[in-house]
């Protein structure tokens, strides 16, 4: 997963390809062969949901292990939100490209294997580990990226009023100092999540997201300076203030 993950960033960075979504939708190969945003978003994220439910289902030592517990409800409790409340909140948005979603299928069955069985059979975690400052930091960091990260997803979908088209400049919360808010939250959720977990799948997993989605905010930041001439200049792509 950290080797795939490294490769799709320099891909990305180096070849400068974007994700066939959204507003580079039409960059697609098959942009006939596309499936409604709402649609795609359930039916990709929810193998992550799943799986670690089912996990906690049918095994019973893990109910009585707090720690190996609260790891997988935050993971399932973000897909949670990505499978049964994030779809239904979309606003018209663009049919997903058919290889995007299957590629979204593959990564979240992978994952939310990875993520649901290791936790559960394999990670052990000493007694007083969740008082610990680098757990009770990686809680932290993981609750306030997802809040970054739901509160830039809301700006995103309020930007237009009913009635309008086209693209808008994002403006409140995080979106004052990067282009990619949205995704500066999802990255600091899953590097808590990492360190709080304090294990190789947890750790491949941060590593992933961030070779995924950062390469994504500095090519939605090339794309509002080039679309937008009243840009702000002070704003970076990903990191407040030097990236």
């Amino acid at each position: 997963m950290i080797l795939s993950g490294l490769i799709t960033a320099a891909y990305m960075l180096v070849f400068k390809q974007r994700a066939t979504y959204g507003r580079y939708g039409k960059d697609a190969i098959l942009n006939w062969l596309a499936v409604p945003a709402r649609l795609a978003w359930f039916i990709q994220e929810a193998p992550s949901l799943l799986i670690p439910l089912l996990v906690l289902l049918f095994d019973p030592v893990v109910k009585t292990n707090y720690v190996n517990l609260s790891i997988i409800l935050m993971f399932a409790g973000h897909y949670f939100h990505r499978t049964m409340i994030y779809p239904f909140l979309i606003k018209g948005g663009k049919p997903t490209p058919f290889h995007l979603m299957f590629l979204g299928i593959v990564f979240c069955i992978w994952n939310g294997y990875i993520q649901g069985f290791y936790h559960t059979l394999y990670a052990d975690y000493p007694s007083g580990y969740m008082t610990r400052f680098t757990s009770i930091l990686g809680i932290l960091l993981f609750f306030i990226g997802m809040f970054i990260n739901c509160h830039s997803d809301h700006i995103l979908r309020n930007l237009r009023k009913p009635g309008e088209t086209g693209y808008k400049i994002p403006k409140g919360g995080m979106f004052e100092y990067v282009s990619g808010a949205n995704f500066l939250g999802e990255i600091i959720e899953w590097f808590g999540y990492a360190l709080y977990a304090q294990t190789w799948p947890a750790v491949a997993f941060a590593v992933f997201t961030i070779s995924n989605i950062g390469p994504r905010a500095l090519h939605h930041h090339q794309w509002y300076l080039q679309k937008f001439d009243d840009y702000p200049k002070t704003r970076r792509a990903l990191i407040p203030f030097l990236l």
